[in-house]
């Protein structure tokens, strides 16, 4: 009777466990919940904003219930670019709301925040916007995917392409918080590495108006390069400011390490032509690009404008998070990331994309500059191409992150 009973209790035990299971490769409340979480009134309005939203939009009516009418709530919320807003936010939508993953997010101390209130909940974080290259580094998580840009990325392709082109003499005007800074330290990393010299840094408040004296002193040194690590209306003012002192007819280059569509649209193509930006989507690269930036500028309260890489990286996100969703039956992260992390192949937005096993999602990235206005000949046509750098090039190798994911 013993043994016959043990045997019972084994059997049981295997039911809860398959039930459990089963539980776990269900969709929580019967419908999937994404979360747009952004600067909705700020300095990146423009480049992520309800644009971000509709782009999520686009994704979830493209998904169209992934063949198994799975049903997809697209809610959306300010973070002020406040790390304690953001995480209020995050935790309401995991406690209460029933919000199955968060996408976008812009700054890079809200995103780190966030990362950390996810971090081994039922929760996805699709960090598509937010550039700390810690996300795949030191603060990785078994949560979070991190698309389209990253500061490793930035501060290094960017370097390498300038160098590659003599310039060796660097200065740079840096936005004061964990975006900037990381950009910095890359950049500086590499340039120093490879022959260059920094001679020197100007660090600025986020939502700075006056660049007058930063600008000055990087005018003064003399660099061959002027480097923008910062982003958004920062960078806007800057350029619009440095065409004022004519920094770049006095033999200066400057290149604005995260510069979008939208920024150079905000300040025209006479403030910004010759400035130097990567990118990892240009709306007007392609025929499937252009397909997409045609629909997303009719959508919506969108007027005509073109989608900023980080809108795009929103779309292409939350599509391949659906379509993980779908594949597996489960909106839980320990069951959907994974399943994300078996992707390699064409993404119609950013070409050959490859997820890794620390989240880092890989693409090619592009070196462009901005056009001269007698060269542009439609709306939206500001970019001429420079330089193609291939997905394994343009980001930090997996070994180098330093990542608890990676065995």
């Amino acid at each position: 009777m013993k043994g016959f009973g043990v045997g019972r209790r084994i059997g049981l035990a295997l039911a809860l466990a398959c039930a459990a299971g089963s539980a776990r490769a269900e969709i929580s409340d019967n419908v999937v919940r994404v979360g747009v979480l952004n600067d909705i009134s700020g300095i990146f309005q423009d480049t992520n904003g309800m644009g971000s939203v509709e782009a999520a939009r686009m994704a979830a009516e493209d998904f169209n219930g992934g063949g198994k009418g799975i049903k997809v709530e697209i809610v959306y919320a300010d973070h002020q670019n406040k790390a304690d807003v953001g995480s209020a936010i995050a935790r309401k939508w995991l406690d209460v709301e029933g919000v199955d993953a968060i996408v976008d997010v812009p700054n890079s101390a809200v995103g780190l925040a966030i990362n950390t209130v996810l971090r081994d909940s039922r929760m996805t974080f699709l960090a598509s916007s937010t550039a700390s290259s810690d996300l795949t580094g030191k603060a990785c998580s078994p949560n979070t995917i991190q698309w389209v840009n990253d500061a490793w990325a930035t501060g290094n392709t960017t370097a390498a392409a300038m160098m590659q082109r003599g310039g060796k003499d660097w200065y740079f005007v840096t936005v004061d918080y964990a975006l900037g800074k990381g950009i910095e330290a890359e950049a500086t990393n590499y340039i120093e590495k490879h022959g260059g010299k920094v001679l020197g840094s100007s660090k600025h408040p986020l939502g700075t108006s006056d660049f007058a004296s930063f600008l000055l002193q990087a005018q003064n040194s003399k660099a061959k390069v002027i480097g923008l690590a910062n982003a958004g209306g920062d960078t806007i003012n800057a350029v619009k400011q440095a065409a004022e002192f004519g920094i770049q007819e006095g033999g200066q280059t400057m290149v604005a390490f995260l510069l979008f569509v939208n920024d150079v649209h905000g300040m025209g193509l006479k403030v910004a032509q010759g400035l130097q930006l990567l990118e990892a989507f240009y709306w007007d690269m392609n025929d499937d690009t252009r397909a997409f930036a045609k629909r997303f500028a009719a959508r919506p309260g969108m007027n005509g404008k073109m989608p900023s890489g980080n809108q795009a990286g929103v779309y292409a996100s939350t599509l391949a998070y659906l379509k993980a969703v779908a594949a597996t039956g489960s909106d839980d992260a320990k069951v959907v990331v994974p399943q994300m992390k078996t992707f390699k192949g064409k993404d119609k937005l950013f070409g050959d994309t490859t997820i890794r096993q620390d989240g880092r999602v890989i693409h090619p990235m592009y070196l462009f500059e901005v056009k001269k206005p007698e060269e542009s000949k439609y709306p939206y046509d500001y970019y001429k191409l420079i330089a193609t750098i291939p997905a394994d090039q343009a980001f930090r190798p997996l070994a180098d992150g330093g990542c608890s994911l990676v065995k």
